[in-house]
């Protein structure tokens, strides 16, 4: 067993697909396949099931999936350590942000990042801060931007808070509320919404400050796709609440600030376990900056 082999389970693991998986390692897909059968042979078990058409992990493959993983980071981890010793910060940095992030203009933070690492390979992914909380507790992820409701602090990772800011509620500019400066919770509770998937701490904001308020909303569109709500907006099929420093200027939308509305507070968040060279510079960087 070698660590290729384990870079092309989970990668097919991921993908759900040879092809892909294939495609990913820029390698032949006969040659990735024959790796991973040659492991399974090796193993005794089968690590997936397949079809002409499906791709999916066994109950064996699941197991062996979460220590493959740990082998991989771990090893990724001491080529990095090696290098940083010798005063050359290498590896992989995975960055997540949720969909909202306005406290760290993240691209400029990688961009200085990037100027004095230019050897590290950067991860990005767009989630929410639930999900970028376990994955950075469980070590799937170095840092993260979080967004919380007030008074709900992050769980299980070392974190800063990077400060609030009020929710407003965004409207088509042709919405019979358009006009009005400010408005209140029980007055806007009667339109119809778009909002994150209901379980999120994006939607936890909007949810606690409704409940708070006594009143009850309908939320018809639910999306993680912050673009496609303000689509839904443009088109005056919902209202949302977003954040004011995130909430679009637009001629085709109005902003109306709301006198009882959720605030919600930004953290930077990382695992305080060991962290990376390439973390702890990215960690620096952001704090360092303070007009990032």
């Amino acid at each position: 067993m070698d660590l290729q082999q384990l870079r092309y389970v989970i990668a097919v693991a991921e993908e759900a697909s040879f092809t892909r998986a294939a495609a990913r390692c820029f390698v032949a897909q006969s040659g990735l396949s024959h790796r991973v059968k040659s492991l399974e042979d090796e193993l005794g078990v089968a690590l997936f099931s397949r079809t002409s058409r499906r791709v999916e992990l066994t109950a064996s493959g699941e197991a062996f999936l979460i220590s493959a993983r740990a082998s991989l980071n771990a090893a990724d981890r001491a080529a990095a350590d090696a290098v940083a010793a010798a005063g050359q910060i290498r590896g992989r940095l995975r960055v997540g942000v949720i969909p909202t992030v306005t406290a760290v203009d993240v691209s400029t933070a990688l961009k200085a990042f990037r100027q004095e690492h230019q050897h590290v390979q950067i991860a990005l992914q767009v989630a929410g801060s639930d999900e970028l909380e376990t994955a950075i507790e469980r070590g799937d992820m170095d840092v993260g931007m979080l967004g919380l409701p007030e008074g709900r602090e992050p769980r299980g990772v070392a974190w800063r808070d990077l400060g609030s800011d009020r929710l407003v509620a965004v409207v088509n500019c042709d919405h019979r509320l358009a006009q009005v400066r400010e408005t209140t919770l029980s007055e806007i509770a009667r339109e119809t919404f778009a909002d994150f998937p209901a379980g999120t701490p994006a939607r936890a904001e909007s949810d606690l400050a409704f409940a708070a308020a006594g009143v009850h909303r309908e939320v018809a569109f639910e999306s993680m796709a912050i673009g496609l709500t303000i689509d839904l907006i443009r088109q005056n099929l919902a209202i949302a609440l977003l954040p004011s420093r995130y909430a679009p200027h637009n001629p085709s939308l109005a902003r109306l600030s709301i006198a009882d509305g959720p605030s919600r507070v930004e953290y930077l968040a990382w695992s305080n376990f060991n962290p990376s060279p390439a973390a702890q510079a990215f960690l620096s960087i952001i704090n360092d900056g303070d007009s990032l």
